[in-house]
């Protein structure tokens, strides 16, 4: 276990607002006084995660334990674990359970991971593919990776370094579907709540938060009821690094903080001998 030290810093910080919308923050520690004022200086990211951050080197140690600050969702430490692809280069961090509250999430890994090529299409034109994935049925939570190539037709320039957040949130929603239709009615499938970026390590990434008014539940029969995602994106070799979370609307004010916490950690790795580029022989299917 590797606790979290208070005097490293996180370059995104949210406030959750009534509709849980994200309000973007760059900033490091947020003194207790600071983070119960006005809308503008909100408690720290995700719940008071953010006046810490996770150190993604060394992440052998597969668990760790998040301490979240006074006045957070759960009142004791979380532990989280550590997924690291070496196909695809990335990682990230997803919550294990709340030991005193004897809590556990009950994961299944849905979709090991996969190189791009090989991993099914979301959509018909097969542009956008999830690589990794895992649920869990009984708390209908979902942390899926995916890998596309960017939607020129919404983002107007090759230079990453124009692209808006909200236009990357377009950009990737719009090949989400694996309805048969038009790029325009996949995007009004979905609604962005919230859409930002942050340069990390001199990388830009972009957070989003959106709804989607459709469930892949069951019981999900209540027009109104949409599913909540929280989304990160990044760039490498010309494809876009998507980690999606997400869980039913109603279940957001509970579950919505920890699958934050997962988004924020999300990180693409220096490439290793196993890492697999997007590109590379792109009509393989094994």
């Amino acid at each position: 276990m590797l606790p979290l030290s208070p005097s490293l810093s996180n370059p995104l910080c949210f406030r959750c607002r009534n509709r849980a919308v994200l309000v973007r923050k760059e900033c490091g520690f947020i003194p207790k006084a600071m983070a119960s004022s006005s809308a503008g200086t909100g408690p720290a990211f995700f719940n008071g995660f953010g006046r810490r951050d996770l150190v993604l080197l060394g992440l052998s140690s597969s668990l760790l334990v998040v301490a979240p600050s006074s006045g957070s969702l759960a009142e004791e430490e979380l532990k989280m674990a550590s997924v690291v692809d070496d196909i695809n280069a990335y990682s990230y961090l997803y919550p294990v359970g709340l030991p005193s509250k004897n809590f556990m999430f009950k994961w299944v890994e849905s979709r090991k991971p996969e190189r791009y090529s090989s991993a099914a299409p979301l959509s018909p034109d097969a542009r956008l593919r999830i690589v990794s994935e895992r649920v869990d049925i009984i708390d209908n939570l979902i942390i899926s990776v995916s890998i596309g190539p960017p939607n020129f037709q919404i983002l107007k320039s090759k230079e990453k370094s124009s692209w808006s957040a909200k236009d990357i949130a377009d950009s990737v929603l719009s090949d989400k579907s694996a309805l048969r239709v038009t790029s325009t009615q996949r995007l009004a499938e979905s609604s962005v709540l919230d859409a930002h970026s942050s340069d990390i390590n001199g990388e830009p990434y972009w957070y989003y938060e959106y709804l989607v008014r459709k469930s892949p539940t069951k019981n999900a029969q209540d027009s109104n009821l949409y599913r909540h995602y929280v989304a990160s994106t990044a760039e490498r070799d010309g494809y876009l690094y998507t980690l999606n979370a997400s869980t039913l609307s109603k279940q957001w004010t509970k579950m919505g903080p920890f699958l934050e916490k997962t988004v924020s950690s999300f990180r693409l790795l220096p490439p290793t001998e196993n890492y697999v580029p997007p590109y590379k022989d792109p009509w393989r299917f094994w």
